[in-house]
């Protein structure tokens, strides 16, 4: 049995596409657990870069079944949108398989999305309004809506009519706002559903029997483990479990099964949206970290807040996930730095804080303890070899493994596939 799984360790935007694509090379099969288009990869590949929002990064190949799975949700005028794209781009759709478990992101999720966030004002959690939070609340609610639903007309047509008859009356006379069309929404999703029936089947069942069969599956995971519904910095989170456990339920695979966890770090940190960040820097280094590094989102465009590496919430991720390895990204986005400043704990009321503080206020009063290491200041991005790199950035990304407890498996100098350097085979077989 071969299997690995790629896990973000902070709040997202770490690079994860990047080392699931190259892990991917690997791969027979790559599935994507949870989560729906509100998360985006960007991959590069022959410098043409692939903006990824629900497929599988493995889909950039042509021989490698590609699985969405059970856990995410499929709004599908965005995933027929991305095929369509991703075609035009030369690449092919034709290996996809979509769970027939999945549910469905319908208009008045993204009407809801939109309403809640308006009306909460201040206390918005920034949400990129794509109907994510309401789908999985009428999943958890257990009036939503699943793929195997929409491939059955009569089906599809009383659970959207309970539905839109619900969810209308809560947009008039809740937010004031205008109402969903039934008609429409019935159309429109018929048509969807007829260009999906070819990608959908039994993903649960599919994946169990790759795995059997002794093919090589590499799971995906969207967002990152401080947006988990659980575990994260709640309220501001995702609306489901991007962390390893969330890749079993979400995959419909036994934890056993589940193997190499990978943890992708990128060597500083960001995050978007509302929520407590100990190590932003709101300076001229934080500016730089978001210019040098491109840091706007890849669905919202939004500008990410930037900081220093925060170790405490690394090793809380290393912990969650029981993280077998790290692959460290974008290192070479330090390269002009004199001197690297990193997190390696918290301290409250001048007393070191053990674990990671669940209260958002307590989180808010902890100070970063942060140790200086000096910078490299060289261009490190044509490496390819772990011994060629520069002194002081092999000790930076070594006290990040020393401080986590997990060994080093990649690190990444660069977007491209041919821009990682691999210290450890952590697909393993």
């Amino acid at each position: 049995m071969a299997t690995s799984m790629v896990i973000g360790t902070q709040w997202g935007d770490e690079g994860k596409g990047k080392i699931v694509d190259y892990l991917a090379e690997q791969a027979d099969v790559v599935v994507r657990s949870q989560g729906g288009n509100n998360a985006g990869h960007t991959v590069v590949v022959d410098d043409v870069a692939f903006a990824l929002r629900l497929l599988p990064s493995g889909i950039l190949y042509d021989n490698k079944i590609n699985v969405v799975g059970t856990g995410t949700v499929i709004d599908p005028k965005v995933i027929l949108a991305e095929i369509e794209n991703l075609e035009s781009q030369g690449k092919s759709a034709k290996t996809l398989q979509i769970s027939n478990r999945a549910h469905v992101i319908l208009p008045y999720h993204n009407r809801l999305d939109e309403a809640e966030e308006a009306s909460k004002g201040a206390l918005s959690i920034g949400t990129t309004k794509n109907g994510i939070g309401p789908c999985y609340a009428d999943k958890v609610n257990r009036i939503g809506i699943r793929i195997c639903d929409l491939m059955n007309e009569e089906v599809f047509k009383e659970k959207l009519a309970y539905n839109v008859k619900i969810k209308n009356k809560i947009l008039r006379d809740v937010y004031g706002v205008e109402p969903v069309d039934y008609y429409e929404i019935l159309k429109d999703y018929l048509e969807y559903a007829d260009r999906l029936r070819q990608y959908v089947t039994d993903t649960n069942y599919n994946v169990v029997s790759y795995i059997k069969d002794g093919k090589k599956v590499l799971f995906e995971g969207a967002q990152a483990t401080m947006l988990d519904l659980d575990h994260g910095t709640y309220p501001f989170v995702t609306s489901s479990h991007p962390i390893s456990g969330g890749a079993s339920v979400g995959a419909g695979v036994g934890p056993n099964y589940l193997k190499n966890i990978v943890g992708v770090v990128k060597a500083y940190a960001t995050r978007v949206g509302a929520g407590p960040f100990p190590s932003e820097l709101l300076d001229e280094t934080g500016d730089f970290l978001r210019e040098a590094g491109h840091e706007f989102g890849t669905v919202t465009g939004r500008p990410r807040r930037c900081g220093w590496l925060d170790l405490a919430v690394v090793r809380y991720a290393a912990d969650l996930n029981s993280l077998d390895y790290l692959a460290i990204t974008r290192l070479d986005i330090l390269d002009k730095l004199p001197e690297i400043k990193i997190c390696v704990g918290y301290t409250l009321n001048g007393e070191p804080v053990k674990g990671f503080p669940a209260d958002l206020q307590v989180l808010e009063q902890c100070k970063p303890v942060y140790e200086t290491l000096p910078g490299w200041q060289t261009d490190i991005s044509g490496i390819r070899h772990y011994e060629d790199l520069p002194e002081a950035a092999r000790r930076y990304v070594e006290r990040i493994s020393e401080v986590t407890g997990v060994r080093l498996g990649i690190v990444s100098v660069g977007p491209n596939r041919k821009q990682t350097i691999v210290l450890q085979d952590v697909f393993g077989a």
